[in-house]
């Protein structure tokens, strides 16, 4: 063996360790929608600094953090939205130890509290103007005292705190060192390590991803949660597979924006992104009777060709993760009833180029109806495929090959859209 094969070896061990370490950081567990979990986390935090319930708390939030907590209900809230009662759930919970699943400490003798400290209108929100698409800042007071936290760039990233002027934590070198790491996920990479890389180490994060996020499609089906969209379309599914997986991703995702207190487990920050990069995988394997392995495989693929996807995008923008997510769920099914990489790069390509554009204006009800455009788009992607009819090349944004394709749309989607996501919030907050 010489020098060049060795430090390929090396490289590729190096990359195959990359790519799980990102997958295990990323596949983590939230109950609710992730904008008003990180509020009700930043809240938390607030208690764990000033050691106290603070008489007046300073909010300054980015804008597509304030558009994706006014349509969707907070679990165990008794039915509240928006950015106040995040933030002050946190607050009573008063404990970060389980990061975006902080609400399963809240409880209903909680509510009584609550309900005091929105009437008291301690917090003010304020929209912070000229800084990252996903920002928290909150400065809180009780008496002399004063406690600021700062979280961003990710829904768990607290990167300062501070109490009476002196600084207890600042962090900035590590979001750098994740891009990094982030700039390395390609589709031939991806598909190699899906393909051929030992699962053990992340098996159990895709299980629990496969549990979590398949019993919350359940629940959407059996009760009735936002606008139903899943039970819509599973009524009308005549029995198609296609339609089948489309109803049980959006039926979660019903639950989940209705505030359905089971946990999920998120992808890209999104537990709607984590939600429809799995459950249609799922139901495919099952009608299909695919082996675990081949699904699990399949799930691998998904999850890291939705992170690639929104690589230059960000966590949050005018472009709808759905999208993405959709498309990567895509390309998974056409891992698991393929295995080539032409099927799945074709999958992604053609996906991209029928559904991309779709906006986001915050998390609601209809995120579910999105889901399903998604996986429509991206199934009839690999339908196309099947039937050598791909879209090429110079098709409107639509590049040379897959990841450039993925570039065209990151561009598209967050330099493009930057002033397309200023109207949305616009008009989201005018009276």
């Amino acid at each position: 063996m010489n020098n060049l094969e060795l430090t390929f070896i090396i490289f590729c061990m190096d990359l195959n360790k990359i790519y799980e370490d990102i997958l295990i950081s990323e596949l983590i567990v939230a109950r609710g929608c992730t904008e008003p979990i990180a509020l009700a986390l930043a809240g938390a935090k607030v208690f764990e600094t000033l050691k106290i319930i603070p008489k007046k708390i300073e909010a300054y939030i980015s804008g597509n953090i304030i558009k994706n907590v006014q349509g969707v209900i907070i679990p165990k809230t008794h039915n509240k939205k928006g950015a106040i009662p995040a933030i002050l759930a946190g607050l009573i919970v008063g404990s970060t130890k389980n990061e975006l699943d902080i609400l399963n400490d809240f409880k209903d003798e909680n509510i009584e509290l609550l309900n005091k400290l929105i009437k008291d209108e301690i917090v003010t929100i304020n929209l912070a103007k000229s800084c990252k698409n996903l920002y928290i800042k909150l400065i809180a007071k009780y008496e002399d005292q004063t406690a600021t936290i700062i979280i961003e760039d990710f829904h768990n990233n607290f990167t300062y705190m501070e109490l009476n002027g002196k600084v207890l934590y600042s962090k900035k070198d590590a979001i750098k060192r994740k891009k990094e790491q982030y700039n390395l996920l390609n589709i031939e990479s991806i598909y190699n390590f899906a393909l051929n890389n030992n699962l053990e180490r992340i098996k159990p994060y895709l299980k629990r991803q496969i549990d979590y996020n398949y019993a919350i499609a359940k629940e959407g089906i059996k009760n009735k949660y936002g606008s139903e969209i899943g039970k819509i379309i599973l009524n009308h599914s005549k029995n198609s597979l296609k339609e089948k997986a489309k109803a049980l991703t959006s039926a979660a995702s019903d639950a989940r924006m209705g505030g359905c207190n089971l946990p999920v487990v998120i992808i890209s920050g999104s537990g709607n992104q984590g939600i429809t990069t799995s459950v249609p995988l799922v139901v495919y394997s099952q009608e299909l009777n695919l082996d675990e392995d081949t699904l699990l495989r399949g799930l691998t693929l998904s999850d890291l060709v939705a992170l690639e996807e929104k690589k230059d995008i960000g966590r949050l923008s005018a472009f709808c993760g759905a999208i993405s997510a959709g498309i990567a769920a895509s390309s998974g099914i056409a891992f698991m009833l393929d295995h080539s990489l032409d099927a799945i790069s074709h999958t992604i390509i053609n996906g991209l180029a029928l559904a991309s554009g779709i906006i986001c204006d915050g998390a609601k009800a209809s995120c579910a109806g999105k889901i399903a455009l998604a996986l429509e788009s991206g199934i009839l992607g690999y339908e196309m495929y099947k039937n050598n009819s791909n879209i090429n090349s110079g098709d409107g944004i639509i590049k040379e090959s897959c990841d450039t394709t993925i570039q065209s749309v990151g561009r598209l989607a967050k330099k493009g859209m930057k002033k397309t996501d200023k109207e949305i919030l616009s008009i989201m907050i005018e009276k």
